[in-house]
């Protein structure tokens, strides 16, 4: 399955930016660009938040995940083999969603080489190991059923691919605490640095919601059943 979730992450890379473009009519240069360089953190927490929760329930479903439990290496390791797979597997999809925006838009990118890959590295870490917590905290039908809202709370209610002064102030400040506006302004800051400039305070947040994953998905992991 995993070629195939590869594919799919490039052809939502594709959508993304290609089918949202439509939605807005005479698009500027200006607008393509935040639209684009929002897309990928958009795959990167459909990934970590969709896929990943849907497929550790499924695993906890059919017994596959209490197998690896019951292997005689330390359990910790469970959990980083996930994130490099889901690593390797979430990456390209930046590549894709970079070239598409190039050819579909004609844009130019400023990379910020430092700051890309650590971001990119660092929200796919977040997202994966959030998805994980979810995946093997709750039951596996609720973590299924919290995963399918999440795919519409990214895409369509998350200031990602548009700016957050289109939200209504409350709901501005519930994304301050989320991770995934400050995802996509680190690493739009990484895609477009003559533009964007990093922010510390997005840093933080994501880094507190990288080590709030962790914990839970290890204690979960390590617990006696």
């Amino acid at each position: 399955m995993l070629p195939l979730i590869v594919v799919v992450q490039a052809l939502l890379a594709a959508g993304i930016i290609i089918g949202f473009g439509y939605l807005i009519p005479d698009i500027d240069t200006a607008t393509a660009a935040f639209l684009s360089s929002g897309a990928p953190t958009v795959l990167l927490m459909v990934m970590g938040l969709v896929i990943v929760p849907q497929g550790v329930a499924q695993a906890r479903t059919n017994g596959t995940f209490a197998y690896l439990r019951a292997l005689p290496v330390p359990r910790p390791l469970l959990l980083l083999a996930e994130l490099t797979v889901w690593l390797l597997i979430a990456l390209p999809s930046i590549a894709v969603a970079v070239v598409v925006s190039q050819l579909h838009y004609d844009l130019t990118y400023s990379f910020e080489w430092p700051v890309l890959v650590a971001a990119a590295l660092l929200i796919a870490v977040v997202a994966t190991s959030v998805g994980y917590a979810i995946a093997v905290s709750l039951p596996p039908l609720l973590a299924q059923l919290i995963s399918q809202v999440l795919v519409f709370f990214v895409l369509l209610f998350s200031p990602v691919t548009f700016p957050a002064a289109q939200l209504p102030a409350w709901f501005q400040q519930v994304h301050d605490l989320l991770p995934i506006r400050p995802a996509a302004d680190l690493l739009r800051a990484g895609l477009l640095s003559a533009t964007y400039e990093a922010s510390v305070t997005d840093l933080a947040v994501l880094l507190g919601w990288c080590v709030f994953g962790l914990a839970v998905s290890v204690r979960a992991l390590v617990r006696r059943d």
